[in-house]
């Protein structure tokens, strides 16, 4: 059988475009802190990861690939660090649609009720795993053997694992809101979760 990461070996090491302008987040997110967060961060991981690879193994596999194939491996852990900062990177920008242009529906609100009992307890739930992830990381909603969760990761880790699939990510690295936010992390993830969450892409991952 072929698993849900399997289905997702696709992803080149190189910078994708921009699902939409840079400025399209703000207020929420400045196009400032796109220009970094993307411009410099991102391709920061595509071109350290391409320098690694380059005529080695890896040279011809997918990011999925080079972080499967380097996971748990010492040895291999700033290849694996960068691999897999493209494709959670890649994976939150999908995550974002500019403010106020994507609703929840009524299939996913009720969806979310249900797993967690409330809008107001997911939203609780997913802010605090953001703000409970010491230094950098990931607060991410998964898919838990079929039923929605919060989960955090920490640096570079995603959230699949053999029960987990992950529906939603949003970036707790400093580099994420710093300039917009300072330290007021949990202003970030409300404001994020408010008015930014692209909610048709999460709700696709969900009844795919």
């Amino acid at each position: 059988m072929t698993t849900e990461k399997e289905k997702w070996m696709k992803t080149s090491v190189a910078l994708p475009e921009l699902p939409w302008a840079k400025d399209a987040l703000a207020p929420v997110i400045s196009a400032n802190t796109i220009d970094f967060h993307y411009g410099k961060h991102h391709k920061a991981y595509v071109d350290k990861t391409l320098e690694l690879i380059k005529g080695t193994e890896y040279e011809h596999m997918t990011v999925e690939e080079i972080g499967k194939a380097t996971f748990g491996k010492p040895e291999k852990k700033v290849l694996f660090n960068n691999a897999m900062q493209i494709w959670n990177h890649n994976y939150y920008w999908k995550c974002l649609a500019p403010a106020g242009k994507v609703k929840p529906s009524e299939r996913l609100t009720k969806r979310i009720e249900k797993d967690f009992g409330s809008w107001e307890e997911f939203r609780k739930q997913l802010v605090q795993a953001g703000m409970t992830q010491f230094g950098s990381g990931w607060a991410w909603v998964v898919l838990d053997n079929g039923k929605l969760s919060v989960f955090k990761t920490p640096n570079a880790e995603d959230a699949w694992n053999n029960s987990h699939q992950p529906v939603l990510t949003l970036d707790v690295w400093e580099h994420a809101y710093y300039l917009d936010y300072q330290n007021k992390r949990q202003a970030y993830l409300e404001a994020v979760i408010d008015n930014l969450v692209n909610w048709d892409y999460m709700e696709a991952q969900i009844f795919a």
